[in-house]
C-alpha cells in the first residue's frame, strides 16, 4: 500500500505562521518608533519656535504699555502744567504795576504821608500782593543774601562783604517752583572787608 504524500516531507520543513510574521512585525515597531521620534523631533521644534514668537509678542506688548503709560504720564504733567503756568504772562505784565506802586509809596513826601489818598495806594499795593500770594507768586529772598545766579541779576558791585547781596534795586519772584523775574542786585565786592583787616586798630 502507498504510503499518504503528505508523510514524505520531513518534519523541519514544517513552519508556523508566527515565526514568518514576526520579522515583518519587528520592521513596523522600528519605523514606527523612527517616527514617532522625527515626529517628537519636530514636535519639539515647532514648540521652540512658537516660544520664541510668544516671547517676541510680550516682549512687544510689554514695550507698547510701556510707551503708552509714559505718554499717558506725560500728557496729564503737561495738562497739569499748563493749567498751573496759564496765567504766567498776565502775572509777568502785573509785576511791573506792583512795582510802580512800591516806588510811588516809597517816595512820598513826609507831609503827605498821612493823607488818605496815601492810605488808598496802600491798600490797592496790598490787595495786589494778596491776589499775587494765591497764585502761587512770591518774592524772592535777596537783600543780605548769598548772590544765587539761579535767582538773581548782579547789576554791579559796591563794598560789602563779598558775594553777599547788599542792595535790591528790584524785586524779584517765584511762580510755584518757577523763577517768574528775577532779582536785579547790587553785590558785594569784598573791598571794605579788605581795607578794615589791612588797617590795625588805633591804640589809645
Amino acid at each position: 500500500m502507498p504510503k499518504d504524500p503528505e508523510e514524505k516531507k520531513p518534519k523541519n520543513e514544517e513552519r508556523p505562521a508566527d515565526a514568518e510574521a514576526a520579522p515583518a512585525e519587528d520592521q513596523s515597531v522600528s519605523e514606527t518608533a523612527a517616527a514617532v521620534s522625527t515626529a517628537e523631533k519636530e514636535l519639539a521644534e515647532a514648540l521652540a519656535v512658537a516660544t520664541k514668537k510668544a516671547e517676541e509678542y510680550l516682549a512687544n506688548w510689554q514695550r507698547t504699555q510701556a510707551d503708552f503709560t509714559n505718554y499717558r504720564r506725560r500728557t496729564e504733567q503737561e495738562k497739569l502744567d499748563l493749567g498751573k503756568y496759564a496765567n504766567e504772562r498776565l502775572l509777568c505784565e502785573i509785576l511791573p504795576i506792583v512795582d510802580d506802586l512800591e516806588l510811588a509809596l516809597n517816595h512820598i513826601p513826609a507831609e503827605h504821608a498821612k493823607n488818605d489818598w496815601v492810605e488808598g495806594v496802600k491798600m490797592v499795593a496790598r490787595k495786589f500782593q494778596n491776589t499775587l500770594e494765591k497764585q502761587g507768586v512770591k518774592p524772592v529772598c535777596a537783600l543780605g543774601m548769598n548772590f544765587d545766579p539761579n535767582l538773581h541779576e548782579a547789576l554791579k558791585q559796591d563794598k560789602g562783604k563779598e558775594g553777599m547781596v547788599i542792595a535790591e534795586v528790584q524785586k524779584g519772584y517765584t511762580f510755584h517752583d518757577k523763577l517768574l523775574r528775577p532779582s536785579r542786585v547790587i553785590v558785594g565786592s569784598g573791598e571794605a572787608e579788605e581795607k578794615a583787616a589791612e588797617d590795625p586798630p588805633e591804640k589809645g
